[in-house]
């Protein structure tokens, strides 16, 4: 997308379920920014990455406002794929197009107009750097799981819808390795809001938006203070992940494994 670092989404207060005013300054999004969303179950946080993928315009529940460079996006922005600056993964991400892997990802790439070569195999390579579940270009899309397609959905993103605004709704509960993920997003320089209930991915963010009862109630900006909480958080996860991979595995766990 052209001019993707000079995107800059704002996200302005709504109302919570109550139908009180949210009490936080408009919110920007911009091009580097990796931004968590956490808060219980059913306290609003899906809702605040569905605004900023529909660009709202108090037209939602929580009768929000998206701007796009501080003004209201235009319709073509918005409707027209190729425009977009914003991609979506949820958790229920599917697809049921009869195709293969390859002739999705071209279909979506003539769609959005990029034109880079070999961006097809690139997507595919990494697609699979984000699962331990290897899949090919030929294979159906139908018949993937659904930590392959997760995988194929964010690696499409990255690639093919190229936008600078990434919105991943539980990448923890997808089957995939996170950190890959992660570092290909750091790498590549785009925004990033991640919905989440991982410790490890909250900390890590530079700010946590803190959800309850449908409305922002606190934003926290990281300031170095949860350093080795995060040190001590990814240890644990990789013991974890050891023993994830082992139990993929067969393997019988042992007192010697923890």
């Amino acid at each position: 997308m052209s001019n993707a670092d000079s995107i800059k989404i704002t996200v302005c207060p709504g109302f919570n379920k109550q139908g009180r005013r949210e009490n936080f300054e408009p919110i920007e999004i911009r091009p580097g920014d990796l931004i968590s969303i956490v808060g219980p179950t059913g306290s609003g946080k899906t809702a605040f990455i569905n605004d900023i993928e529909v660009c709202a315009q108090e037209d939602t529940i929580t009768r929000r406002r998206i701007l796009v460079n501080d003004v209201a996006p235009s319709d073509d922005m918005i409707r027209d794929p190729a425009k977009k600056p914003i991609a979506m993964i949820t958790q229920n991400t599917k697809c049921l197009a009869d195709l293969s892997v390859r002739e999705f990802l071209e279909m979506h790439r003539t769609t959005r107009g990029n034109l880079a070569e070999n961006i097809v195999d690139e997507a595919i390579a990494l697609g699979n750097r984000f699962t331990g579940e290897k899949f090919d270009g030929d294979w159906r899309i139908t018949d993937l799981s659904g930590g392959q397609t997760r995988s194929l959905m964010i690696a499409d993103a990255l690639l093919i819808s190229d936008t600078p605004i990434i919105l991943l709704d539980e990448i923890e509960n997808a089957g995939i390795y996170k950190e890959a993920v992660i570092e290909s997003l750091r790498d590549m320089h785009k925004a990033v809001i991640f919905v989440t209930h991982d410790p490890y991915v909250s900390m890590i963010t530079e700010r946590r938006i803190v959800m309850r009862n449908g409305e922002v109630v606190e934003v926290i900006k990281s300031t170095g203070s949860e350093d080795k909480a995060i040190k001590l958080v990814q240890d644990l996860d990789e013991r974890l992940s050891v023993i994830r991979e082992r139990l993929r595995n067969g393997d019988v766990i042992g007192e010697a494994t923890l």
